[in-house]
């Protein structure tokens, strides 16, 4: 196998199994890919002309969405479930979020450095 097959077959995401005492079970949460995360990003904002707003509408119920799965790492919601999603306890999601978080890497830094970023607007 030469190199490039060796990272494209490595399974690099980290996956941590999670109690959720409101839903009485565990459930397994896993880093995002590098799509995912762009995706994840590009729904974090509104950008209206040269206007940059926040978008928090159901900001945990969209991270668990995606890194949310079973045991072998494959995501068990779809993108339409997240209006259902959002609906499910505050403190379970919150749960689930901060351990996304961490597995993606994602702090605030990141998110103050996407706000930098497009306040800057296209780099020429």
């Amino acid at each position: 196998m030469d190199l490039r097959e060796t990272i494209l077959a490595f399974n690099d995401l980290p996956l941590e199994k999670v109690h959720v005492k409101q839903w009485k079970m565990d459930v397994y949460v896993r880093g995002l890919s590098a799509a995912e995360r762009d995706q994840f990003e590009s729904e974090m904002f509104d950008v209206v002309g040269k206007d940059v707003k926040m978008n928090k509408k159901n900001l945990r119920a969209r991270l668990v969405l995606l890194t949310i799965c079973d045991d072998k790492g494959v995501r068990i919601f779809k993108d339409e479930d997240l209006a259902a999603l959002g609906k499910k306890s505050g403190a379970a999601l919150d749960r689930l979020f901060s351990v996304a978080q961490r597995l993606s890497g994602i702090g605030v830094s990141d998110v103050e450095e996407m706000v930098s970023n497009l306040e800057k607007g296209p780099q020429g």
